[in-house]
């Protein structure tokens, strides 16, 4: 076939190998801007042309054929080496212009995020941002994402990552619950208190805690804040916890928490000006001289698979949400990290 017979095929080629990433017609319609039966249509119109059968279709999935499978794989490194070139020319014209899809955990982004975002797009006007907040952890390559915004320990080793600030857990309840029932004054403490927690996949609530300062000498007849030997820095115990709340967003367990019912743990990211431990706050911390691990990274980034050019677009917008975020000069340094 010459190229000017192939060249009509080009954007259902293409077509062909977003449905090979998707495995959905629905999916595939969303990210081209295209009807679900019109991208049904071409592929059919594409198996006409090659005379083979490329995609296999069921009522329940979408799967490739032999021949439609050795076609994607032929075609992918062709059609990335296109989408780079493209960028690299675009980027030429010296404004950054162009599409950036960005995902977030919710309240990360609504908390946030999202501030930042309106004050990068008066900045870019020719920048286009489909942000999508969600919980659920999304594939950015299958999906099409640009970029994702986490708060971590560990950077996928094949994606490339940005620090944009510190995080950290932090245990907290409201000046109401602690009167109540009363302030722990150590780990152990916790098991016969309301705990609020995320939920997990193991029925058994569970929070693991090092101890990083030694409690100040208790006032006389206060009592002492940890059991005889156990003051040490650096000690490790886990404690399991129950109570009455568990949800999967930290806006609905801070609401809790601001209602008085119970301890929780929340990112620093959600304790704002109007509820952080020492402002003008209705939650106080809990058990300062210890931290809390596990349960959220220690630092937010912003990642994107890997790839040999970054665009302008989404260069500009990482380095607006770093400056934004308060992250300057990271522990990484300015460039990106490659994990």
């Amino acid at each position: 076939m010459s190229s000017d017979q192939l060249a009509p095929l080009v954007a259902d080629l293409h077509l062909l190998t977003v449905l090979a990433t998707t495995r959905s017609f629905t999916e595939t319609a969303r990210r081209l801007g295209l009807s679900k039966a019109s991208a049904s249509m071409r592929i059919s119109e594409l198996e006409r042309a090659a005379g083979i059968l490329l995609v296999r279709r069921t009522t329940r999935s979408v799967g490739l054929t032999e021949a439609g499978q050795q076609l994607v794989n032929d075609m992918l490194p062709a059609f990335g080496r296109i989408s780079e070139s493209y960028s690299a020319a675009r980027d030429l014209a010296g404004t950054p212009r162009g599409r950036v899809r960005l995902t977030a955990p919710v309240a990360l982004g609504r908390q946030v995020l999202a501030p930042c975002v309106a004050a990068f797009l008066r900045q870019f006007p020719d920048i286009q941002i489909e942000l999508e907040l969600t919980d659920r952890f999304v594939n950015l390559a299958n999906e099409g994402f640009d970029l994702a915004i986490r708060h971590t320990n560990v950077v996928p080793e094949t994606h490339v990552a940005w620090v944009l600030c510190e995080t950290r857990a932090q245990l907290v309840a409201s000046p109401q619950y602690l009167a109540r029932r009363g302030v722990p004054l150590h780990p152990s403490e916790l098991a016969s208190h309301d705990c609020l927690m995320y939920l997990q996949s193991s029925p058994v609530g569970s929070w693991n805690f090092v101890r990083h300062s030694t409690p100040k000498t208790p006032a006389k007849g206060k009592r002492k804040t940890a059991p005889a030997g156990s003051e040490r820095v650096g000690e490790r115990m886990g404690v399991n916890v129950s109570g009455s709340l568990k949800a999967n967003n930290s806006e609905v367990l801070r609401d809790a928490l601001l209602a008085g019912l119970g301890i929780g743990l929340l990112p620093d990211f959600s304790l704002t000006a109007d509820n952080a431990p020492g402002g003008p706050a209705p939650l106080v911390e809990v058990l300062p001289d210890w931290q809390v691990q596990g349960f959220f990274g220690d630092r937010i980034y912003a990642l994107r698979p890997w790839s040999a050019q970054v665009p302008k677009a989404v260069q500009c917008l990482v380095e607006h949400l770093r400056q934004s975020f308060g992250q300057g000069r990271g522990a990484l340094g300015d460039q990106p990290s490659h994990g």
